[in-house]
């Protein structure tokens, strides 16, 4: 079959935002000569940053509770009434519930949104989301509150992607990348607001409240959606894969509990450990087998082999398993060594969310003049210079110097997260932009739990290392129960009245030793990160053909004879 030109207009897509609106000329094929085919309505195009106003709503509640519970965790940690006694191992499993259930299920979330429409799937996963934020705040036991997690992952799993795809369907392939840099943008926003607030909730209210408070967000978004955001969907989706998505959940289930395992027991090669880490690759190799055959695969494993696409996906996954990560040890590093209150710890963490809101969107424009290899590359070591950066501090580092650093990590991440997501997203068609959305969104989240396990567990292997040796004068079983964590150990110090004071000297050296071994973990995999967009994300183009510049930084669309990223 002859192939067409490689930048014939393609027909107006199927998926469109399906509000009723007649095909505008560009839809049909026509408009100005020479000029570019609109494949928007123009009812929608005219609304369209109102509707990403709306889509940043949605979005913002999502990563609130995320960075919320970040600077909650030392609370949760304490004793009822304040707490409700979490250990490490169970505030890590209140991080990775959320975050292993909304990645497994982001698939299916993706497939139905193109299935049955974006708008529906982001209403219910709203619904959910905010019926289990309700949940979680009463929770009487950790167990509770990790199963409320669950579901509030199995809601978020339907808001995320859809809100991504949605702006991809309202907004013309030139201003997608701007578009997409204020929707990363929107993510830095809900960073700042989210330990602020947190910090607030917790010096006036009680534990719960950090989960209340997203009920009256998700009431206000799901008004502003019915409202505002038009309907779209695949107009010829395949058929959903149960088998695929029950692969991807059991497999990333085993492998992080097998890791975290590890890490409480400061041995990775123990039983407990090892089996379930190894029977979680053997069925992530089986997942990867079945979408290679099945005929509808939840992942379609052909874009892996598109190095473009790849290079974006694992700059995704390598930057998020060193910020999330990192994140876990800063709150401690900030509220159980420094001293500072929860309110404290949310307002020093703003330097890191308020460069990602200001840098964001406006990160096109470097990767219009240098390209996004170079632009994404440099983002990176500067990532990964900033969590070096982490293992000089210890109890007497100035705030002053805290500050630069996590400012200057949050600009490097604002020059990585918009062109890597313009890369996977302009890989796709419109009408894929659900499974497109998904794809984005699962690594960023394997990436961010995959993160906070690893590091986690090793920062809980190397803090018991060194603090075993002090621990002699209490019992057999609490002398294990204060090894897992500083706040572990603190929280033993201080029940033994003035007997403990001698431990906590210890206990803080013992916390800076495991935090600098794992940030130099961190920074090792934001350097992998860099030499793999370096080597494979596309360079600077020449303004060879009309489209916008942005347009010309990103991959092109596929047509019809056509891979995503290039000829078959």
């Amino acid at each position: 079959m002859d192939r067409p030109p490689p930048h014939a207009p393609r027909p107006a897509p199927d998926g469109a935002p399906d509000d009723g609106a007649p095909p505008s000329d560009g839809e049909r094929g026509g408009g100005a000569p020479g000029g570019p085919v609109r494949e928007v309505p123009p009812e929608v195009h005219r609304r369209r940053w109102a509707i990403l106003a709306v889509l940043m709503l949605s979005l913002l509640f999502v990563v609130l509770d995320n960075s919320i519970l970040n600077v909650a965790v030392k609370t949760i940690a304490g004793p009822p009434p304040v707490g409700i006694g979490a250990t490490q191992s169970q505030l890590e499993w209140a991080i990775n519930a959320y975050a292993l259930v909304f990645a497994g299920l982001l698939f299916t979330a993706g497939l139905l949104g193109d299935r049955i429409g974006r708008r529906r799937t982001l209403v219910f996963g709203t619904v959910v989301f905010g019926a289990a934020s309700a949940l979680a705040a009463f929770a009487d036991s950790p167990v509770e509150l990790v199963a409320y997690r669950a579901v509030m992952g199995f809601g978020a799993a339907f808001v995320m992607p859809a809100t991504l795809a949605i702006l991809m369907n309202v907004f013309e392939r030139d201003e997608q990348p701007k578009a997409i840099g204020v929707w990363v943008g929107a993510v830095g926003v809900a960073i700042a607001i989210g330990p602020v607030l947190g910090g607030l909730l917790l010096e006036h209210f009680w534990w719960g409240s950090i989960f209340l408070v997203n009920v009256p967000v998700v009431a206000v978004s799901l008004t502003a959606v019915a409202l505002i955001v038009p309907e779209s969907r695949d107009p010829a989706p395949g058929r959903i894969d149960p088998v695929g998505v029950a692969l991807s959940i059991l497999g990333l289930v085993l492998l992080v509990f097998g890791i975290i395992r590890g890490g409480e027991l400061a041995d990775l090669t123990h039983p407990t450990a090892l089996l379930p880490v190894a029977g979680g690759l053997l069925v992530l190799a089986a997942f990867v087998v079945h979408e290679r055959r099945s005929p509808h695969p939840a992942l379609d494993m052909a874009y892996f082999r598109q190095p473009v696409f790849l290079a974006a996906v694992g700059g995704i996954t390598l930057v998020f398993f060193a910020l999330m990560g990192v994140t876990f040890v800063s709150v401690f590093y900030l509220q159980s060594v420094r001293g500072f209150s929860p309110l404290q710890a949310g307002l020093l963490l703003l330097p890191l969310a308020v460069t990602q809101l200001l840098f964001a969107p406006r990160s096109r424009l470097l990767v219009r003049r240098f390209g996004a290899r170079a632009v994404c590359a440099a983002g990176l070591l500067t990532v990964a210079a900033c969590l070096a950066a982490f293992a000089a501090f210890d109890t007497g580092t100035p705030v002053w110097a805290v500050e630069l650093v996590l400012f200057a990590q949050g600009a490097g991440m604002a020059h990585v997260m918009p062109p890597v997501t313009v890369a996977v997203m302009q890989a796709l068609p419109r009408e894929k932009a659900g499974s497109g959305s998904a794809v984005n969104t699962t690594f960023r989240q394997i990436g961010g739990a995959l993160g906070v396990a690893v590091l986690g567990s090793l920062l809980s292997a190397v803090y018991r290392g060194r603090v075993e040796g002090h621990l002699g004068a209490l019992p057999p079983g609490a002398r294990e129960r204060a090894g897992e964590s500083v706040e572990a150990t603190l929280a033993a110090a201080r029940r033994l009245g003035p007997a403990g004071e001698a431990l906590v000297a210890p206990a803080h050296s013992a916390f800076l030793s495991a935090m600098h071994v794992t940030v130099l973990c961190a920074a090792g995999a934001a350097v992998a990160g860099a030499a793999v967009v370096a080597a494979f994300l596309p360079g600077r183009r020449p303004a060879e053909d009309g489209r916008a510049p942005e347009a010309r930084d990103a991959p092109r669309e596929p047509v019809a004879g056509r891979g995503p990223l290039g000829p078959d």
